[in-house]
């Protein structure tokens, strides 16, 4: 790991134990994920773009924002936020009470960011998992794009199932039991290599079935 490039360590290792993350790597550079110090931000956005590809889910993040007082997505922002103009930014019904839900345990302090931060993988997902429509996707996405947590698999992603079923030529998208034994030599860089998988995807849709 290098100052100017903190995914260093986890690109050297992927690429010597797997010739085709290598492939990837060499093709779309160095790793620039940076984790959203946000959670609450993390987590509306992944309750946003559950089930829709990523750029619809920014088409209707960037109008969700737009309702902000100065454009950033807080808990009170969102509950001072009625629910049919939410519903006119783009979001489902169903979405609406999600992220409204998601807003009122961020700000009543049911979910404390700080003490999640120290927590482990595990524990953070337990305590996300009670928002409405959080499921174990959302809140892995969480740990990956907020909390900056380095081995994190989602063995529930649609593209990441996708990217493995192309480039590991399989017959369809990859099975939770063939993503973890693909991924087993990534440890403990399982993120970076998801961030790689995702980009090279042409088009990429993520999701789980969070969203009932």
């Amino acid at each position: 790991m290098t100052a100017t490039d903190p995914h260093a360590a986890a690109v050297a290792h992927l690429a010597a134990v797997d010739e085709t993350l290598a492939r990837m790597i060499a093709r779309h550079g160095p790793c620039t994920l940076v984790p959203e110090p946000d959670l609450f931000e993390s987590v509306a956005r992944a309750i946003v773009g559950q089930q829709i590809s990523v750029h619809a889910a920014a088409a209707v993040l960037s109008r969700v924002r737009a309702l902000m007082p100065d454009g950033t997505m807080t808990p009170d922002g969102v509950l001072a936020v009625p629910d049919e103009q939410l519903r006119a930014a783009g979001l489902s019904w169903r979405k609406v009470s999600y992220l409204k839900d998601c807003a009122a345990r961020f700000a009543d302090g049911s979910i404390d960011p700080a003490a999640l931060a120290a927590a482990d993988d595990e524990a953070v997902i337990a305590a996300l998992l009670p928002i409405k429509g959080v499921g174990r996707w959302t809140a892995e996405m969480a740990l990956i794009f907020a909390l900056g947590r380095p081995d994190v698999l989602s063995t529930g992603d649609f593209g990441l199932r996708s990217a493995m079923q192309r480039h590991w030529n399989l017959p369809a998208p990859a099975s939770p039991s063939e993503m973890e034994a693909i991924a087993a030599r990534w440890r403990p860089y399982r993120s970076v290599a998801s961030w790689y998988l995702w980009r090279s995807l042409s088009t990429v849709t993520i999701g789980d079935a969070d969203e009932a």
